[in-house]
């Protein structure tokens, strides 16, 4: 996926998860965070970040950060809602007969269903924007709606379904993702009960420009 009107800004402060502020060439302005998660060790004060105007009538904010460029150098793509369209992308390159987005199974709204012949799959999609000595962890900020899809995923196994867990590595240079027991052990646990019950976890490397996020 890529994106249209990106400008490039300099991080300031984050007064919330929802908002920041920036500085775009001596002018400061606040931005919409397309990422509820911490992200406390990528958006320090001083780092490059880039943005994206969507043009979208109405918005409180003209612009959304989307990408960030940690102290390592690595470009990260923070956008929440880009692994999903990426995804979308990838999955029709496949060879499913069909791909459903929004899915719903149980309780839950679950990204993706899929059918091969008479296969069934499901999908649940997560980024993964934290990054550790080259490893990639998940999530950065406790999840409980991550572990209610592991569980409906795990129930999906013994209906039938062929049960997916993909997580999209929003950098470049990371090829596995871990669980973040630190931060959310219960994650870990569901991760684990759920590998245990046939829950296939896939790892999708990325490509990452201030303007672009490719599965490679």
């Amino acid at each position: 996926m890529r994106y249209n009107n990106i400008t490039q800004a300099i991080f300031l402060d984050r007064p919330n998860r929802f908002i920041a502020n920036v500085d775009i060439e001596g002018h400061i302005e606040t931005v919409h965070v397309k990422n509820t998660g911490r992200c406390k060790e990528l958006l320090i004060p001083g780092c490059e970040v880039w943005l994206n105007a969507p043009g979208t009538l109405g918005r409180k904010t003209k612009y959304d950060l989307v990408a960030v460029r940690k102290d390592n150098g690595i470009l990260f793509n923070i956008d929440s809602q880009a692994p999903n369209k990426v995804v979308n992308e990838w999955l029709q390159g496949q060879d499913y007969d069909a791909v459903v987005p929004e899915y719903t199974y149980g309780d839950s709204r679950i990204d993706f269903y899929m059918t091969r012949g008479e296969e069934q799959f499901l999908m649940e999609v997560k980024g993964c924007t934290l990054e550790v000595d080259g490893i990639g962890y998940f999530p950065d900020a406790p999840t409980k709606r991550g572990v209610k899809h592991l569980r409906e995923l795990t129930k999906a196994t013994k209906d039938g379904y062929k049960a997916i867990l993909t997580f999209v590595i929003q950098m470049d240079g990371v090829s596995e993702v871990r669980p973040n027991i630190e931060t959310h052990p219960e994650f870990g646990t569901a991760l684990a009960e759920a590998k245990a019950t046939g829950v296939e976890v896939l790892f999708l490397k990325c490509h990452v420009e201030p303007d672009l996020l490719e599965i490679i």
